[in-house]
């Protein structure tokens, strides 16, 4: 079988790089009205980056203006995602080195790439230092990412004439693409309106509880983005308030929901989610281990009892749904309750949501098909399915599933191995590679949630970096491009 060198329609490419170019051209530009409002000095440098990325926007535009629908097949549409969040990063990497706020590429790089894919692992030790149009850009990146920069350009691509339904396939996270409406274009405004609405109403109530108006858009930028990028050092610990970690834990959990139920919710249409197992499996394991974790506290740690089921749910909560947000050192406590949180840190919160991670639902088949192979043992004649919300799953999806899970625990021992020979401690290599792979943020050993990643060598940031790529495309869409096959006629 022949080999071809160009195996992609370059020009469809192009075009499309291109016109992504140009929405992250818009978000740089809202960037640098706040910086441009709070006067501090880092206007010049998204004046620059605006220049680089809206320039070569229009020059591949210019280039491929005789492409009018630029239409791309499975191939292309895997090509394009993996490579727009690399371009994304590289670009949005710019204001950090250019301002001098991150004076180090590849730590400007680690920090986008984290951001984009909301891990929200930082290198940053004085965030409150950067000022305030580079720290709108970190949280604003981080919203971007958490719906998807592909998703969100569906609502952009249409009007140029470009079709985006392998997109959508391969960028949106989850065993499967849910849409909520036969056209992708409806179904990308349908999220991203409910994405909307539920970011402004977080920052009217985190306003409410004393956040000034620049860090409550802030954080429900980064909230509902599960990524967990803070204004403040001590991120949400700094305030200190009972109401503010309630309300972040509120729209941490709504984050990691499915959004095709977060939109029943809006319709009033409640039983739908109670009945779907995934969200039955995702509330069950939340409460179970939020029990464990605050018995512990209140226990073993002499913690309050108000407060130990706080700081249980709230650590819970953002280590499965891979927000990342910090209110405690979890790694102070006791070994059984931090050792929880790490196997929290591979399951993940729901497919459909903006979190990383396994995804509970593929949690829920693994042990269901585990169930069903007990049963063909004792009936080998028997027809056992597996069944999920009452419906039997075509084999091929339990197949791709079994394989994604086994793929993830390969990924994290060999990444873990790479960690190892990079010169990190055991438990630091286990944790940032976890956290990297998982889209979560703190870590464990010296990268946990009251350290950094900012002390590690270049090499290991570089592919904590591309696992993060990874782990946010659901492994497949990015290692399929180095499958020799997938480069075959």
């Amino acid at each position: 079988m022949s080999r071809m060198r160009s195996p992609f329609k370059l020009n469809a490419i192009f075009k499309i790089l291109g016109s992504l170019l140009l929405v992250e051209s818009f978000f740089l530009v809202i960037s640098l009205g706040i910086a441009l409002l709070y006067g501090e000095g880092d206007s010049l440098a998204f004046l620059k980056t605006i220049a680089i990325s809206l320039g070569l926007g229009l020059l591949l535009r210019l280039l491929t203006r005789k492409v009018v629908n630029p239409n791309v097949g499975k191939r292309e549409g895997y090509f394009i995602v993996s490579f727009v969040w690399v371009m994304f990063s590289i670009i949005g990497a710019l204001p950090f080195f250019l301002h001098g706020g991150i004076p180090s590429f590849t730590d400007a790089f680690f920090e986008t790439m984290s951001g984009f894919t909301t891990t929200g692992s930082s290198i940053l030790n004085d965030i409150e230092s950067l000022p305030h149009g580079i720290l709108f850009w970190r949280s604003l990146i981080q919203w971007m990412g958490g719906m998807g920069i592909i998703v969100m350009s569906l609502l952009i691509l249409p009007a140029l004439g470009i079709g985006g339904m392998q997109l959508f396939s391969a960028e949106s996270p989850g065993p499967v693409a849910d849409k909520l409406h036969p056209r992708v274009k409806e179904t990308a405004k349908r999220l991203w309106l409910i994405y909307t609405i539920l970011t402004v109403m977080e920052a009217i109530l985190l306003v409410f509880g004393g956040m000034s108006v620049f860090d409550a858009v802030n954080h429900s930028f980064t909230t509902m983005a599960t990524g967990g990028y803070s204004t403040k050092q001590a991120s949400i610990g700094y305030w200190d308030s009972a109401y503010i970690q309630y309300v972040i834990i509120v729209f941490m959990f709504i984050a990691g929901m499915n959004f095709s139920l977060v939109y029943f919710g809006f319709k009033l249409q409640f039983k739908k989610i109670i009945q779907n197992e995934e969200f039955k499996a995702y509330m069950l394991i939340t409460l179970i281990v939020t029990v464990s974790i605050a018995a512990i506290l209140f226990l073993n740690e002499g913690t309050g009892f108000e407060q130990s089921i706080r700081d249980a749910l709230f650590q819970v909560v953002t280590i499965m749904t891979t927000t990342g947000y910090a209110t405690a050192d979890y790694l102070t406590w006791h070994p059984f309750a931090w050792t929880l949180l790490f196997f929290m840190m591979f399951l993940g919160a729901s497919a459909g949501s903006t979190a990383g991670g396994i995804k509970t639902m593929r949690v829920v088949v693994v042990v269901k098909n585990s169930i069903a192979e007990f049963k063909r043992l004792i009936h080998p004649n028997a027809v056992v399915p597996v069944r999920y919300n009452g419906k039997p799953l075509n084999i091929t999806i339990v197949n791709n599933i079994l394989a994604f899970v086994v793929i993830y625990i390969l990924i994290f021992s060999v990444g873990t191995l790479v960690m190892l020979a990079a010169g990190l401690d055991f438990l630091t290599a286990v944790g940032s590679v976890a956290t990297s792979l998982g889209n979560i943020g703190p870590g464990l050993g010296t990268t946990g949630p009251a350290t950094n990643f900012y002390h590690l060598p270049d090499f290991a940031k570089w592919v904590l970096a591309f696992l993060m790529l990874v782990g946010r495309l659901e492994l497949f869409t990015v290692l399929v491009l180095f499958s020799p096959i997938f480069w075959r006629k």
